[in-house]
């Protein structure tokens, strides 16, 4: 197995034309709607690639990123807050219509990028060609969905309401400044989908990308610059400690959108000096159960749970992070699944068919090799052929079994490929760990028996904001609602959901006269205000 994971690692010019990467030492970030240049220190990047160079395997260096100073930090805050202005920028004033125009013209310039964006997920955090692809087409789809969305919100806001002998308009307002930090494994569009709906709204915003997949969104700054007003989308590089605490100390942050893990959130949040006057939009961490009950479809729970657990190597908050599987049917799920774990095929992204790829964080190997090793000395037994064998950046799946509750990876989240599988007699085992877990996003139920499912059902959904039957936990539809309860998240992240989110409720009123009627219809009719109107936009 040594030898095979070696053979997945290419010399430079195996590497197909189509896939080589060019260095790029970003200089370039985005402030007041100038792509300014830094002289200052970079970081570099590290792919989770790994190039053979005769008997040694090396990670890339495919580039560097700005590493900016409190300074900058807080000169990108100062334009940011310039460009909503208290509210009467020129972009939160804005019409709802021509800021549709806007996000148009950015998406039609991000579409021409798409193959530098898809390369460099591949070569920034190890993403199969085949999901970078997806992830970009999916971006897409989701600003696309979001203009809908806000088109409808509009509409049926562009009237008036009569109650109690007064007149009202009810719609939604911008909430200022927001901070947006995406995570890791969908750096695009996870980050996206809190900073597309935040600037459609009327907010100003300030983006810093993830630790990992830094400079796949360098191709897309001359399309914010172009898109939208100065200051309306700013970008911002470095060490959290440095840039991202004084933004906060500031108390000049509204917003904090944020998705990682719930310690980070926490310690970001708390700097904040105003702590009423913030609002925050988390997705955090999740333990996403999947039970599979003795009369499941067991090779459709194995076909579910192998991509639930392991697309993008199980990095993911809406994976299958523990399975709990009836006592009766566990010989034949374990061999089954552990057959198929086994026959994934693992890679290079770029490589067809390939199913496992390098593991782009720092110190990852080791970290679910302490899984591993903590399982087995406790009394679990790796199940599957060559599970838990490394070799620099690539980690084959480990399947773990039996798991108890005196195992690390029974209660924290791995985040990795490292499958945990309990059995279960009493259906209450797999309840209680829901009910107990400190997060509640998701959870997957495999069974027949309509009766059981339903008791099922009625406790879960008062644990978790999604129960799937029998299909794996996942993020889709974006027209579905995505939140979680307990520590996984705060704030709700579909499409619809996410655009009031980053707004609130505010109305103009006045009471039943001839002379308010009078100047109601003037405003709208000849169009003298952007909030005040019953425009409708097609």
């Amino acid at each position: 197995m040594s030898n095979l994971l070696s053979d997945i690692y290419k010399e430079r010019n195996a590497i197909p034309d189509t896939y080589r990467i060019t260095r790029i030492d970003q200089k370039e970030y985005l402030a007041g709607g100038t792509i300014k240049t830094w002289e200052g220190e970079s970081q570099e990047v590290l792919s989770p690639v790994c190039i053979k160079d005769a008997d040694t395997l090396v990670q890339e260096v495919i580039g560097s990123y700005p590493m900016l100073t409190e300074k900058e930090s807080l000169e990108i805050l100062e334009y940011a807050v310039k460009a909503y202005d208290n509210g009467k920028g020129a972009w939160p004033v804005m019409s709802v219509e021509e800021r549709i125009k806007c996000i148009h013209h950015f998406v039609l310039q991000m579409k021409e990028k798409r193959s530098q964006v898809v390369n460099l997920l591949m070569w920034e955090i190890g993403k199969k060609l085949a999901d970078a692809e997806k992830e970009f087409d999916r971006t897409v789809e989701y600003i696309e969905a979001t203009v809908d969305a806000l088109k409808e919100l509009d509409r049926i806001s562009s009237r008036f309401i009569f109650e109690k002998g007064i007149f009202a308009q009810v719609r939604r307002a911008p909430l200022g400044v927001v901070l947006c930090m995406g995570p890791f494994n969908y750096p695009l569009n996870e980050t996206f989908t809190t900073l597309i709906p935040s600037i459609i709204m009327g907010n100003t915003a300030i983006l810093k990308p993830a630790k990992y997949g830094v400079l796949l969104l360098a191709p897309l700054l001359e399309a914010f610059r172009d898109s939208f007003p100065p200051g309306v989308v700013n970008t911002i590089y470095g060490d959290g400690k440095v840039i991202i605490s004084p933004l906060m100390a500031s108390g000049k942050i509204d917003v904090f959108a944020f998705i990682g893990s719930a310690f980070v959130a926490n310690l970001i949040e708390k700097q904040h000096p105003k702590p009423n006057r913030l609002k925050s939009v988390y997705g955090l961490g999740a333990k996403n159960p999947a039970v599979i009950l003795e009369d499941a479809d067991i090779d459709l729970a194995v076909k579910e749970c192998v991509t639930g657990s392991l697309s993008f190597n199980g990095q993911r908050c809406t994976a299958l992070k523990i399975l709990f599987v009836h006592q009766n049917i566990a010989d034949e799920f374990i061999g089954k699944f552990s057959h198929a774990v086994s026959n994934l095929k693992i890679g290079m992204p770029w490589d067809e068919g390939v199913s496992i790829t390098p593991l782009p964080e720092a110190n990852k190997i080791q970290y679910m090799l302490d899984y591993v090793n903590d399982a087995v000395e406790k009394g679990a037994k790796v199940v599957n052929q060559n599970g838990g064998l490394s070799l620099k950046t690539v980690f084959f799946p480990a399947v773990l079994y039996p798991v108890n509750d005196r195992m690390k990876i029974y209660e924290e989240e791995q985040f990795g490929p490292v499958i945990p599988v309990v059995p279960f007699r009493d259906i209450s085992i797999p309840i209680t760990y829901i009910e107990e877990s400190t997060v509640g996003q998701q959870a997957s139920i495999f069974g027949k028996d309509d009766a059981l499912i339903s008791k099922l059902i009625d406790p879960m959904v008062n644990q978790v904001c999604r129960v799937n039957i029998n299909s794996q936990c996942q993020r889709g539809p974006d027209t579905f609602p995505f939140t979680g309860r307990k520590d996984s998240a705060e704030g709700t992240l579909s499409v619809s959901d996410a655009l009031r989110v980053f707004s609130i409720r505010t109305l103009v009123a006045a009471k039943d006269t001839d002379l308010n009627k009078d100047i109601l219809s003037r405003i709208t009719k000849e169009r003298k205000s952007k909030f005040l109107t019953t425009d409708y936009i097609f």
